[in-house]
């Protein structure tokens, strides 16, 4: 089903290249895997039950951990009265949505296909907000779904998820598996740490194409919900409120959301916190009000 979202072709490019990317290194660190440790059958059997596990019950991990609880349209009326106008506005099918209790105001979408989806508030969020800057981050996060960026994002951040474990499991059988006592010692010392250097140069480089196509999918999804509600400056009021209330509590409140980051609407960051463009999983809050305003100078035009 094509949906009224416009189509996003630099985004789609993105995407498709990212994942090529992934998909080379990703043959390449399985090839290598099976030269150092020469057991390709446990390797795939290990990486297959993986991938499934993670593109399967992607969704469910992320409302487990977010402690979310989907609510019907009798328990949550207004919402999801705002999620059927932006559906039948966008002409796309409705995702189930989900309320996680914390003060923290964010939103995030999950899900492996659009009809599969779920879109996920705080109550934090609909406590802070109004109903226009509602409207518009439920569009931001209904263009992730409409675009599939949710399910690539999924399968895209495996690679990396992958590697960390195989570092992680290697260093470990080799501190309590008595390596050391092996009569091939230094041939076991050096297969494991090629295995640790392949697996975290692997790591660096999913975890750096990762960051940057979040990036650019937050400022997609900013541009499609702008122009689907055709308010911008609703959209921005909703970031900077957002950021600006998020920046207020304490880090180590914060610490436990962040892994969702490059899923959120706006980053779990405390205030002063300086990340470089490189390892952000968001553009700046700067660069996105400046998109969002350029965008409605021109919708004011065509008007």
């Amino acid at each position: 089903m094509r949906t009224r979202f416009r189509p996003d072709h630099q985004l789609t490019t993105r995407m498709g290249l990212t994942m090529f990317l992934l998909g080379l290194i990703y043959v390449a660190f399985i090839a290598a895997l099976v030269a150092l440790i020469k057991s390709w059958i446990v390797i795939v059997l290990i990486v297959g039950v993986l991938l499934f596990a993670q593109f399967w019950f992607a969704d469910r991990i992320a409302l487990y951990a977010m402690r979310a609880r989907i609510v019907t349209p009798e328990q949550a009326p207004e919402l999801h009265g705002v999620i059927d106008r932006l559906c039948a506005t966008a002409n796309m099918p409705k995702p189930q949505i989900a309320i996680a209790d914390m003060d923290m105001p964010n939103a995030f979408a999950t899900g492996r296909s659009p009809r599969r989806a779920v879109v996920v508030v705080t109550t934090g969020i609909l406590r802070r907000l109004d109903a226009d800057e509602l409207n518009g981050v439920l569009a931001h996060e209904l263009s992730h779904v409409a675009h599939r960026d949710v399910v690539v994002m999924t399968t895209a951040s495996f690679l990396g998820v992958l590697a960390g474990l195989v570092a992680r499991f290697t260093l470990y059988s080799t501190m309590f598996g008595g390596g050391g006592r092996d009569r091939r010692g230094d041939n076991l010392f050096l297969v494991v740490l090629a295995v640790m250097v392949v697996s975290a140069v692997v790591y660096a480089v999913s975890f750096l194409l990762i960051r940057a196509l979040s990036r650019y999918r937050e400022l997609a999804a900013d541009r499609a919900g702008a122009i689907l509600t055709g308010r911008p400056s609703a959209l921005a009021s909703a970031l900077t409120k957002v950021s600006g209330d998020i920046a207020r509590i304490p880090s180590r409140d914060l610490r436990a959301e962040q892994p969702f980051n490059a899923f959120f609407f706006a980053p779990a960051l405390g205030a002063g916190a300086s990340l470089s463009l490189l390892l952000s999983t968001h553009p700046s809050l700067q660069q996105r009000l400046d998109q969002l305003a350029r965008i409605a100078t021109e919708l004011g035009a065509q008007g």
